[in-house]
């Protein structure tokens, strides 16, 4: 009955916006992660079912279907300012002596705030529902990143309205039912928590990319991509620190108005705290500045502001900061040691990474040896040399890397690294990407990139092979016993027990390891085969659309492009490397060695485009792009990029342009809005 759905629908959208807010705003969930599941997949499965019921502000519209061309700029109403820093108490005194001086007799305190490593961003909301999201750019001018804003799932995408505490409960700072403002421009940080920051580099490492530096580059890379369904898969946070532009103030100072944005459903630091004087200020920055490595993100200061807007009014601003506010930095934890030697590594995608072989130092509670020098355009800006003595400090507290070289201490004699025009493993000539900075080994048959291939392959996060470790597959290497993947399926046990002490026992087990992944599942092989910018993740996403592997092998390049979550880059990538006769090889040998990888567990599909392909050109009127994509996978259809004859149906809006002409040419059906409508409900 049409009533039912609608009103399942409603109470689901509304109690999955509760959800989120007791998880992201109050830190206290009712349900655990997997109950909250089962509420999202009833609701996008009703949705699929109903596309009708969609509305913008769903919890299941938050990744664009298809790729940015570029961003677009978008105007601050009110001036994004950047803040002045200062470095020590006397300076924070000073600071506040200034401020004394401006408000006169007047009383006022401080709110005090981490300054979190992220991105600046303002957050523009019209009647409750975000309509854009831009990055601070240089102040007056920053870019739309609307499409990558709304992935982060801690942004609402539609301003919640807490209830109030039932009597009898104590209702906390700030408490009460805000008003929603036809115009509320809210500001934040968008940031990359730690956690999120090592398994993002984790997998970068395992697809042969370059790894981030620090979370906060990270996190604007991630903000700043096309492909908003790869910045879905960033796991970037946000935590909102004030106001722009207003249609009607929610409070009269800063810390009541954040606790106000906290009911509206707007996550906020639960770390802010006010201050009476300056000397309470020190004492909060103080507090910080040894446990902020306890915290799940990474910070590099404290900011510090006038808590009532209306002494702010009196204090303004100078041409690029306010004077009602201060950031408090921390000095980042270095040390100093000397760069003993240089190493070039060679990656399994034949990447060459310099790498700085340092006297031991400890740093951050823990024994540093090596510092990565990122590459050799950064090797020659920071001009490291053997025997230098450098400053190296962790980035983003976690990968140690050399910040400054104390030239003074130069040895006499140090000569510059040379840049290798020679593999240092198999001596071919190396050659540098036209775009970008790395250095790479063509040569596949490479000895130092065939060890990390099979390292990798065999690792835990792909074939999980136990016991099939770095230094056994050295040994397995260097006495030509492996040369390729398949050739690990076709080791005997006396091919083991011949290496150094190796026992029967011990290679038994190693043989019975190899044996168990034979049949791992599809997604482990894909993500194992090394290709360029495919980890783990990607991996699932690819098994999960295909199905097979033969699928992926022979999937065209629009096909794969138009994968949920796969972008262009990523698409070629695949496309080439299954092209590759050299590539298509290892599959064949692998297969022909026992290796069955096991395809994902068919999911259960109705609707009535269950193996069809569609292309949708054209706007429609009763969809987005996005939403009708979503409505066709969920029917059990494919979504194309592109027509062929192997295409079941092109949906056309208006202004269909070339698609449809393509259609007609082929004889393949086109279908309007209401026709997809009845083969979705069939």
């Amino acid at each position: 009955m049409v009533g039912d759905f609608k009103k399942r629908i409603d109470w689901l959208r509304r109690e999955i916006r509760r959800h989120d807010y007791l998880y992201y705003i109050q830190n206290q969930p009712e349900i655990s992660d997997q109950q909250y599941d089962v509420l999202f997949t009833e609701f996008k499965a009703l949705e699929a079912e109903h596309p009708e019921a969609v509305t913008p502000d769903s919890p299941t519209q938050r990744v664009a279907g298809r790729p940015l061309g570029e961003f677009a700029t978008v105007r601050h109403v009110i001036p994004m300012l950047s803040v002045d820093n200062t470095y020590n108490a006397a300076e924070l005194q000073a600071f506040d002596e200034r401020v004394r001086k401006q408000l006169g007799e007047t009383d006022y305190d401080y709110v005090v705030e981490h300054k979190i490593d992220g991105l600046a961003v303002s957050l523009r909301y019209v009647d409750g529902v975000l309509t854009t999201g831009a990055t601070r750019g240089d102040g007056e001018v920053g870019d739309d990143v609307t499409a990558n804003i709304r992935t982060i799932k801690a942004v609402p995408l539609r301003l919640y309205v807490a209830q109030p505490p039932s009597a009898g409960e104590e209702s906390p700072p700030g408490a009460g039912v805000p008003h929603v403002p036809a115009v509320l421009e809210v500001r934040g940080e968008v940031f990359m928590p730690t956690k999120s920051f090592v398994t993002l580099n984790k997998a970068r490492a395992e697809a042969g990319e370059a790894a981030f530096a620090n979370p906060r580059n990270a996190a604007a890379g991630s903000l700043k991509l096309l492909d908003s369904r790869i910045t879905a898969t960033r796991n970037l946070s946000f935590f909102a620190y004030g106001v722009g532009e207003i249609s009607q103030p929610l409070a009269g100072d800063h810390y009541q108005t954040l606790q106000r944005l906290k009911t509206l459903g707007l996550p906020v630091n639960p770390h802010i705290r006010r201050a009476g004087n300056i000397e309470e200020v020190i004492k909060i920055c103080q507090s910080w500045s040894d446990r902020r490595s306890d915290l799940a993100y990474q910070i590099d200061g404290m900011v510090i502001k006038v808590n009532r807007y209306d002494q702010r009014d009196i204090l303004g601003a100078t041409g690029r900061s306010p004077r009602w506010c201060i950031a408090y930095k921390y000095p980042a934890e270095r040390a100093r040691t000397i760069v003993e030697s240089i190493d070039v590594q060679v990656g399994k995608t034949g990447a060459l990474t310099p790498v700085a072989n340092l006297k031991a130092v400890q740093l951050a509670g823990t024994t540093v040896r090596r510092a990565s020098l990122h590459n050799f355009d950064e090797m020659r800006r920071l001009d490291v040399r053997p025997g230098d003595t450098v400053l190296i400090e962790k980035a983003g507290e976690i990968i140690p890397q050399v910040v400054e070289v104390k030239k003074e201490f130069r040895p006499a004699g140090a000569e510059p690294f040379p840049v290798p025009k020679k593999c240092p493993n198999c001596g071919s000539d190396v050659v540098k990407e036209e775009t970008g900075v790395c250095v790479r080994c063509p040569n596949p048959d490479c000895m130092g990139m065939l060890k990390e291939r099979l390292r990798y392959f065999a690792g835990r996060d792909q074939m999980d092979i136990e016991r099939l470790g770095v230094s056994l597959i050295e040994q397995l290497i260097d006495s030509g016993l492996v040369r390729t993947f398949a050739d690990i399926y076709r080791l005997k046990k006396e091919d083991l027990t011949s290496l150094e002490r190796m026992g029967e026992k011990s290679a038994q087990n190693v043989l019975d390891g190899i044996e168990a992944s034979k049949t791992r599942p599809l997604w482990r092989l894909i993500a194992a085969l090394g290709i360029r910018h495919v980890g783990g993740q990607s991996a699932e996403v690819l098994a999960e659309h295909f199905g097979s592997l033969d699928a992926i092998v022979n999937a065209g390049q629009e096909e794969l492009q138009a994968v949920d979550q796969v972008g262009p880059v990523m698409a070629e990538s695949v496309y080439q490397y299954f092209r590759n006769p050299r590539h298509r090889m290892v599959i064949d040998e692998l297969l022909a060695a026992g290796v069955r990888p096991q395809p994902p567990a068919p999911k259960k599909r109705t609707g009535g485009l269950q193996g069809k392909t569609v292309v949708v050109t054209g706007i429609l009127k009763g969809f987005s792009r996005q939403q009708a994509e979503q409505a066709i996978r969920e029917a059990g259809g494919k979504v194309s990029g592109s027509v062929s004859k192997k295409t079941s149906y092109v949906l056309a809006g208006e202004d269909p342009g070339s698609k449809l002409q393509k259609a007609q040419e082929l004889g393949v059906e086109v279908i309007s809005e209401e026709q997809f409508l009845e083969r979705l409900t069939r």
